[in-house]
């Protein structure tokens, strides 16, 4: 299972069973929490009316005296009442008086006058000093139809002391707190389903963000082992910025020493050459040898040197290039006036090779973003790989033109062109083609350090045969 389900799903699970947990305990408490406030009530009004009854219950009244005529009227009384938005119009309670053997002689409904109470729990536990309650069905089929009794001792107190003469029980059914219990439990399980909501999406939106982290971590540790250039995507001081810095270090390490390694062997390899040419020349020059020998073996000696001195100088300025992560100056660079001054520069050198350099674009059709001095490095070493390898008579044509989004730099030549072999390993280091009329191989550095460049400036260089004859290198580099 991909990372991120498994964190969304493990925060759902965590937050989910909690909220259903606690919705479960709150919604379980909501029935017993009102019918506890609703006796509580009750209590209240069965010892507040069981004072009011003493004196008629003593008397023998209490059928007809004012106690039952007061609970009478109070029936006709109207009620209009809004509780919490549910409205109340009538008086739920009903109210019975029992003596002191327990039979009933007062009942506000007037159903039970004359029957014995004595065993239920709220006649029976109040009549011997205790706290007498019950609940009972109504309808012994319906378990909704329970009805909460809730009795108080009825005193007279004399000359004798305080004795229990009876009982008065105030009675409520359960279902008048069912529409209160109900909403009760709504609004629970609204807010719960609203809490679980919130829940998911704040938990969606830290996996979103974390797995954005390790998905754009993830892309730069794939870059770095494919030896791609990749610049570190996270900043910050977060762990996965740190962890980020780590595998970035850890990358540095590992290509500084590589580095290191794989250029001193290629260093080497190639230095053998014009060293070995140093050094027969120079033994050679120890002998006695005519005078023109010896310029010559001397000229081998400045040659082979230069070509030493150039190697070195595009080997360092290629090293540089390679270890850069991203551009550390970018602005804008007008291409046309660019290729003119390139082109103005490298006329001497090619009207002395017999080749005409002819630069076509106009004032140019923008502008790119990047740093000047490496773009005017790069497409130098394109022209000069040009003018090399063009026949004397022919021409070297520079081309700027837009394509789309970007701006293409076409360098062709009338030469010989790129044998088969040699097309997928042009941009290999050091390595180079013979030169016409045999003149000595480049450095095979220039072609690597035009890529280079090119990837630099989120670009591309491509070298190809043209249809015609002749080699055709272009760069393309995002429009500014």
């Amino acid at each position: 299972m991909h990372i991120g389900l498994r964190i969304f799903f493990g925060f759902f699970l965590i937050v989910g069973l909690a909220t259903v947990l606690t919705l479960r305990v709150f919604v379980q408490e909501v029935k017993p929490g009102v019918r506890q406030a609703m006796e509580d009530t009750l209590i209240d009004t069965a010892h507040v009316l069981a004072a009011l009854a003493a004196d008629d219950l003593k008397a023998g009244r209490i059928a007809d005296g004012a106690f039952a005529r007061h609970m009478a009227a109070l029936r006709e009384v109207p009620v209009n009442a809004e509780v919490s938005g549910l409205h109340k119009d009538s008086i739920g309670y009903r109210v019975y008086v029992t003596d002191a053997s327990g039979i009933v002689r007062f009942d506000s409904t007037g159903t039970d006058v004359g029957r014995d109470y004595s065993r239920w729990n709220d006649v029976y536990l109040t009549l011997r000093g205790k706290y007498g309650a019950r609940s009972t069905r109504a309808d012994p089929a319906d378990e909704d139809s329970t009805v909460m009794h809730v009795a108080a001792p009825v005193r007279d107190v004399d000359s004798n002391g305080e004795r229990i003469i009876g009982v008065l029980t105030v009675a409520k059914p359960n279902a008048a707190m069912a529409p209160f219990i109900a909403r009760s439990q709504r609004k629970i399980l609204l807010y719960g389903g609203l809490l679980i909501g919130t829940a998911c999406v704040i938990g969606l939106a830290c996996t979103l963000w974390l797995m954005h982290g390790l998905s754009r971590l993830r892309g730069y540790a794939r870059a770095v082992a494919a030896g791609e250039r990749a610049e570190m995507p996270l900043r910050g001081a977060g762990e996965l910025a740190e962890l980020g810095r780590a595998v970035q270090g850890m990358r540095e390490r590992l290509e500084d020493k590589q580095y290191v390694e794989h250029y001193i062997h290629t260093l080497t390899h190639e230095m053998k050459s014009p060293l070995a040419a140093i050094g027969g020349a120079a033994e050679l020059l120890q002998e006695e040898m005519p005078a023109a020998d010896r310029q010559r073996f001397v000229a081998n000696i400045r040659t082979q040197s230069g070509r030493l001195e150039t190697m070195i100088r595009k080997l360092l300025a290629l090293a540089e290039v390679e270890q850069r992560q991203r551009l550390e100056v970018r602005e804008p660079v007008a291409l046309a006036p660019l290729l003119a001054q390139l082109c103005a520069e490298l006329e001497p050198r090619a009207r002395q090779r017999g080749v005409a350099l002819q630069c076509a674009g106009g004032d140019g059709p923008g502008h790119v973003a990047g740093d000047p001095f490496l773009l005017r490095q790069a497409i130098a070493n394109l022209l000069d790989n040009a003018i090399d390898f063009a026949p004397p008579g022919t021409a070297v044509t520079v081309l700027l033109e837009r394509r789309g989004d970007a701006l293409a730099i076409a360098v062709a030549d009338q030469g010989p062109g790129i044998p088969d072999y040699a097309l997928p390993r042009v941009f290999e280091r050091f390595y180079s083609l013979p030169r016409p009329h045999g003149a000595d191989k480049s450095t095979g550095l220039g072609l690597c350090f035009a890529r280079e460049v090119a990837t630099l400036h989120h670009g591309d260089v491509t070298v190809a045969n043209r249809p015609g004859g002749g080699a055709l290198a272009e760069l393309v580099l995002p429009a500014a």
